[in-house]
This record gives C-alpha cells, sequence and structure tokens, in this order.
C-alpha cells in the first residue's frame, strides 16, 4: 500500500497581559507517525509576539533565544521539580490526547466499492482501456492492481492518486491500456484495503461494450414506459365507454 504519514499538532495557549504587552505560552504537540514514542512536545514562552525561550521533550530543558531569555531558562532549568513537570508533559499532555485519538479515529475504516467500465484511450498504443474506479474508502491507503489470466500486470498502467472527497472518504481511479489477445481472457481489477479481509477481486465483462448495455437499458426503460401508458390509455377508454349512453334514432 502507498505509504503516508499523519502530521498534526495539538495546541494549547495560555494568555495574560500587562501594560499593553502580552505574554503567552504555546504548547505543542507535533507528531508524523503513529507510533506515540515519537511524539514531540514543545513549550514555547513569548512576550510582545516574540520567542523568548523553549522548551522540547528532546532537549529536556528550557533553551533561552534571546538575553532575557537565556536567563529565564537558566532559572526554570535550575528548579529540578519545575523541569520534572515539563518533562512529564510528554506523556500527560500529548500522548494521552493523542492516544485517544488514534484509538477513535484510526481504527476506523470504510470499505470501498468498485466500478469496472471501458473507454477508447487518448493516443495511446492499444486500442482499449479499463477503468478501474474505487469510491468511499477510507483511510487513505489503499493499493489497486490489475490481473490479466491470472497474472499482475505492471506495464501500461497508470493511476491518479487518492483524491478526497472532502467528508473523510476517498476515492481513486485506475488505468489499464491494453490490446484484446483472445476471446475469453479474463482481466480483472485487484483492491487491497485496511477495510477488507481479503482483497476485492472484480473482473471485467467484456461480452458487451459499456456503450452497448446503456443503449440497450436506456431502450428496454422507453419500451416499458411505452407500455404502461398504453395499458393506462386503453383502461382509461373502457371506463369512459362504459359511462357512455346510446340514444336511438329513426
Amino acid at each position: 500500500m502507498a505509504s503516508s504519514f499523519l502530521s498534526f499538532s495539538l495546541l494549547f495557549i495560555s494568555l495574560c497581559s500587562a501594560d499593553g504587552f502580552r505574554w503567552y505560552g504555546l504548547d505543542r504537540c507535533d507528531f508524523n507517525s503513529t507510533e506515540l514514542k515519537d511524539i514531540e512536545y514543545t513549550r514555547s514562552v513569548y512576550y510582545n509576539k516574540v520567542e523568548y525561550a523553549r522548551f522540547s521533550s528532546s532537549e529536556g530543558k528550557f533553551v533561552g533565544l534571546s538575553e532575557y531569555g537565556l536567563k529565564n531558562a537558566d532559572y526554570w532549568n535550575s528548579d529540578p521539580s519545575y523541569l520534572a513537570a515539563m518533562r512529564a508533559q510528554k506523556e500527560t499532555y500529548c500522548e494521552h490526547n493523542i492516544g485517544i485519538w488514534y484509538s477513535n479515529i484510526l481504527t476506523k475504516s470504510a470499505a470501498p466499492y468498485v466500478r469496472l467500465s471501458s473507454t477508447a484511450p487518448s493516443g495511446g498504443k492499444h486500442p482499449s482501456m479499463l477503468v478501474c474506479s474505487v469510491f468511499d474508502f477510507y483511510p487513505q491507503q489503499i493499493r489497486v492492481s490489475w490481473l490479466r489470466d491470472g497474472q499482475e500486470v505492471t506495464s501500461d498502467v497508470t493511476s491518479t492518486d487518492e483524491l478526497a472527497d472532502g467528508d473523510w472518504y476517498y476515492q481513486i481511479h485506475s488505468h489499464l491500456e491494453y490490446t484484446p489477445s483472445r476471446s475469453g481472457e479474463k482481466i480483472s481489477c485487484v483492491v487491497e484495503h485496511a477495510s477488507l479481509k481479503e482483497p476485492l477481486v472484480t473482473d471485467w465483462d467484456p461480452s458487451m461494450p459499456e456503450s452497448e448495455r446503456n443503449k440497450i437499458a436506456i431502450g428496454a426503460s422507453g419500451l416499458i414506459l411505452g407500455l404502461i401508458l398504453s395499458l393506462a390509455g386503453f383502461i382509461y377508454y373502457k371506463r369512459k365507454a362504459r359511462g357512455r349512453i346510446l340514444v336511438p334514432t329513426n
């Protein structure tokens, strides 16, 4: 499957002001994998919009970023109890909250559904092209491949990226250009995803082009509608005929 990592920051800001100048601290949890041990906890201290000192869990101490910040960093680092409390923030603040997120979000998944279609390739070296469209899956990581008579096809295959639908779901479209070799060959689209216990295999039915199937479906629908309307007209005519009074003439 394609690999990608989460990249988030969990922020907390505390503010106070004095004589028109604002002091604030920014607590941040940065992480780009599902391993909680990889989280970096950072506390930045600002005065009048300028960061003057910073604590990071990787350093384990405060670092001054200005002359004023150096003095404050030395003061804070000289207090063992305060420094121990800051070092514990990675576990109590970051790992606790992000662990809850992981358990409630990353474990959820939605199975995809697949639609196979054919189209004419634009300027390709093959006369035919199949499109395997995969919709409504989560999480994002997915693998789409092609089989031809049971053998994986690795050439003349292109694919889009995983496209976000904007509602937590994704879609992807894989294209296979090919030259039909014989009747009865079997071409399949294979989808592998975390929501599936086994790969989802969808076989292409080349017995009739999709455009022809659509024409037949539309024609059949029109025929059925015409029969319904004819039957309704006949019933209406018969009912009107029953209520008509015949007057004899000389």
